[in-house]
């Protein structure tokens, strides 16, 4: 790629010289001596801000290749998301950027490490990005765009005063400013999410949960572990073991649906619970197609669901809903999150889901997003019951409805044996847990106090066991269950 620069630094420098030359013309008397004291230290900051931004935008890509940086090529997802390898990933940040990064986190939750008021902030606006180099396998990506992502776990980490902090990628964000980087891409893939595994003292929570999702046949996110290091002027630090989450609202619709064209949308609060009367665009917010103000789809979801033809014509009822809904991919969603009991989602929270219209045959389709929070009886109430007995189903109604239907009930036992069988086997999932604990735990074990969560390598260990534990507890809820029916 060619060069392209932006003004030359001495026509800027002779635009501001002229400025306060023409400021300072007829002045005379006792002030001038200052005025032009003035001037100079105009001139000078003048000077260090365009050789600064100067330097910044005028680079020549020297590793860019056709393979590694541009959108020419298909995601290649056996180099960025390999199960076999922990790799590794370095930030190269100017001083001034990061610390622009912390000032933006400070004004909106406080300074680090101090817990601060009742309860966690709700606020709407995501922290500021940056450009930054990411390095990887000795090879640059020039200008990409970082910042710190998250919610509850972004501001409970930072208030912890644990510096280990998810972020979001973006390697063309800053494509108008630096156009060298048109398009940059990072094997194909333009944006990834770098999760911190908060609160997952084993590291593994994300990275397993995908897997089950993707081994039962749902389309979900690829995930792979990388460790990260962030040079901010004092050389590289070691900010932790991640996993690397494919963002959905990018190669998952490319590689896993027909097509993109369809509407992709994150529910979040209000709305998202498809409780009765709920519905509110901005509970909806679209991730594609966002100049179309049409949310026709998700009304004709909720107008299905609530149709009263629930109880008076069941037949009718289920096929209105199938004719706008993925119903079994639902069902299988349904099985999956609650053998693993993933608590932090649909159910006990409205969030972290993903609905797709798929163009092929216009269908919205569930899609499992942040799952951190899964293997593991949860918090808030826990994980939902497999029969659904602890749940408001006039609160949750698509579990509700669905659950309450006899054919959609049997279709869900029937995916249940199904999961329990392949996709969550005891001995598979026990053999998973063996592969991935080996290979991430020289990096878990070596993570640095304020930048883990981990207090000791035990942590590690025990948080391992409990795992296993686990899928033993959830083939023996699924028999009893099962058995009861």
């Amino acid at each position: 790629m060619q060069n392209q620069k932006t003004v030359a630094p001495a026509k800027v420098i002779f635009f501001f010289s002229l400025c306060v030359s023409v400021t300072l013309t007829g002045c005379g008397g006792s002030d001038s001596v200052v005025e032009e004291e003035v001037a100079q230290e105009v001139i000078e900051q003048a000077v260090e801000i365009v050789e600064e931004t100067y330097s910044d935008t005028d680079f020549t890509a020297n590793d860019w290749t056709e393979a590694t940086h541009t959108k020419d090529v298909d995601p290649n997802f056996a180099e960025v998301f390999d199960d076999s390898q922990v790799k590794r990933l370095d930030f190269v940040v100017t001083q001034a950027r990061w610390q622009s990064m912390l000032a933006d986190m400070t004004s909106v939750y406080g300074e680090l490490g101090q817990a601060g008021g009742n309860g966690l902030l709700d606020t709407d606006e995501d922290p500021i990005f940056v450009p930054a180099e990411v390095f990887y396998n000795g090879t640059q990506w020039y200008r990409v765009g970082i910042r710190f992502k998250g919610n509850s776990s972004l501001q409970s980490s930072w208030r912890a005063g644990i510096l280990k902090l998810s972020f979001k990628l973006d390697f063309d964000e800053f494509e108008d400013q630096y156009p060298q980087i048109d398009n940059q891409r990072f094997y194909g893939f333009k944006k990834f999410s770098l999760k911190n595994n908060f609160d997952d003292e084993s590291l593994m929570r994300e990275k397993v949960a995908a897997d089950v999702f993707k081994n039962a046949g749902l389309a979900v996110s690829h995930t792979a572990f990388y460790t990260l290091y962030i040079d901010y002027g004092n050389g590289p630090e070691y900010f932790g073991l991640y996993t690397l989450v494919e963002e959905v609202d990018g190669t998952v619709l490319d590689t896993q649906f027909s097509s993109d064209d369809g509407n992709l949308y994150k529910p979040e609060d209000g709305g998202a619970s498809f409780a009765q009367g709920s519905f509110n665009e901005e509970n909806f917010e679209k991730k594609t197609n966002e100049d179309d103000e049409d949310w026709s789809d998700i009304i004709a979801l909720f107008d299905a669901l609530h149709d009263d033809s629930f109880t008076s014509d069941p037949v009718t009822w289920r096929a209105n809903l199938e004719s706008v809904f993925d119903v079994d991919g639902f069902l299988r969603y349904m099985a999956v999150n609650g053998i693993i009991q993933n608590w932090d989602t649909y159910g006990r929270m409205p969030h972290n889901y993903y609905l797709y219209n798929n163009p092929e045959n216009g269908l919205l389709t569930w899609i499992p997003w942040d799952n951190n929070e899964a293997l593991q009886e949860g918090k808030r109430g826990g994980s939902l019951a497999l029969d659904f007995s602890d749940l408001d189903a006039d609160s949750w109604p698509l579990i509700g409805k669905i659950y309450a239907d006899e054919v959609y009930k049997a279709r869900y036992d029937e995916l249940l044996l199904e999961v329990i069988s392949d996709a969550f086997e005891t001995n598979t999932i026990q053999a998973l847990y063996d592969q991935y604990s080996a290979l991430i735990e020289p990096h878990a074990t070596s993570e640095q106090s304020g930048y883990s969560f981990l207090e000791s390598s035990n942590d590690f260990f025990q948080a391992v066991s409990q795992l296993n534990d686990h899928a033993e507890d959830r083939e023996q809820a699924v028999t009893t269950y099962l058995d009861g029916q």
